[in-house]
């Protein structure tokens, strides 16, 4: 999906969008998908014992030394090397229907959370 297309989804200008969107995961979208793509490609090389070029195409990379480049600065190892064993960065947990309500003028948390996070 397009930056163009999630910002007309959550009634934004393109600009508005990729403000919030920093606001609420420290990134911007191309970086969060970037990384979601590599966190799949290594869920699928791990959990699925898919090569690296397959994981590669099947997240979406049309270059395999492209995947390479991104995938060894991301996680610090060369994908051939990568085990279960390797650390994993912290998951996003950001879900869509999460962003979507940050960005359609809900909050993303509850009530409760939402207090305790304000110290009330």
């Amino acid at each position: 999906m397009k930056v163009e297309e999630l910002a007309e989804l959550v009634h934004m200008s393109v600009s508005s969008f990729h403000e919030h969107f920093k606001a609420v995961t420290s990134m911007s979208p191309l970086h969060y998908q970037k990384v979601l793509r590599l966190q799949e490609a290594r869920r699928l090389m791990l959990s699925a014992m898919t090569d690296a070029s397959t994981a590669s195409q099947r997240v979406g990379y049309l270059s395999p030394s492209q995947f390479s480049r991104e995938y060894s600065r991301f996680f610090g190892a060369r994908q051939q090397k990568t085990s279960p064993d390797c650390a994993r960065p912290p998951a996003l947990g950001l879900s869509r229907s999460y962003l979507i309500n940050v960005f359609s003028g809900g909050h993303g948390l509850s009530r409760a959370e939402n207090s305790s996070k304000n110290g009330a």
